[in-house]
């Protein structure tokens, strides 16, 4: 019975959504809408903030910097290996 009421909500969802997409305006309006939509949610954002990553530290370890010295020890030695192959 539940199965029933389900299929047949869906089936009615179906169908009011087929009668109103078959007008192009209504079509536009509905993919302006959900562009739109699109761009308030961060992740399918494709304006992110590329700035706000911490890019002055990438690239250019400091030896001062204890604490990342000993993350950066204790890492896997996986990328050093598949680059120094790459390399030969």
């Amino acid at each position: 019975m539940k199965q029933k009421n389900v299929i047949s909500g869906l089936a009615v969802v179906a169908g009011v959504a087929a009668y109103m997409l078959k007008d192009q305006s209504n079509r536009q309006k509905l993919k302006a809408y959900m562009q739109n939509a699109k761009e308030k949610i961060p992740y399918f954002s494709e304006k992110q903030n590329k700035d706000s990553f911490p890019v002055e530290k990438a690239g250019n370890p400091s030896p001062q910097d204890v604490e990342d010295n000993k993350m950066v020890s204790e890492g896997s030695m996986y990328p050093v290996h598949y680059y120094d192959k790459e390399k030969k």
